[in-house]
């Protein structure tokens, strides 16, 4: 993965919510800041990008995000359910935000288990809708070593993202 295919995905991610007239955020966790950096690295992405929260530890996906620590529980830190949490409470902290991103995973090398292998990424989107917030996940397994789980989980966001948003 190269940074024109980010590029490419994020400049049009970046015009598809200039054309809804949203702003957006991301929380991550297994990316480590790299979504943000993809998003950031398009000039002029201040008109459509607010800020992006790492939360790695479970301390800091429930202080800064509103993970509930019973979902951190039942469910673990990688979990649809806690993606879900951690999109929907970028969206709860930051008003300007119309739409949230969120990954959660397992990038290796170890850490894996049978239920959540070396690979698997969680990802939650969130957007503002008449109602309130509507949240969604996805989990995807990656092969690969660190590096490339992490850069095909920032690529499958972005362009998961862009299906998400495009006017139909």
């Amino acid at each position: 993965m190269s940074l024109p295919d980010y590029y490419d995905h994020a400049h049009q991610l970046g015009e598809a919510l200039i054309q809804r007239g949203w702003m957006m955020a991301t929380a991550e966790s297994c990316t480590g800041g790299l979504l943000s950096a993809a998003l950031t690295d398009v000039p002029g992405s201040s008109q459509w990008f607010d800020r992006g929260f790492v939360t790695y530890s479970n301390d800091a996906k429930a202080a800064h995000l509103g993970v509930a620590t019973d979902t951190l529980e039942r469910f673990g830190a990688v979990s649809e359910e806690t993606a879900m949490e951690m999109a929907g409470g970028v969206l709860s902290v930051v008003a300007r935000a119309d739409f949230a991103i969120s990954t959660t995973g397992v990038a290796g090398p170890g850490g894996g288990s049978a239920g959540k292998p070396v690979g698997m990424v969680c990802f939650g989107f969130a957007h503002r809708a008449a109602g309130g917030v509507s949240t969604q996940a996805i989990t995807r397994v990656f092969d690969g070593n660190r590096r490339a789980i992490r850069e095909a989980a920032v690529q499958f966001a972005l362009t998961t993202a862009l299906q998400l948003i495009l006017p139909r």
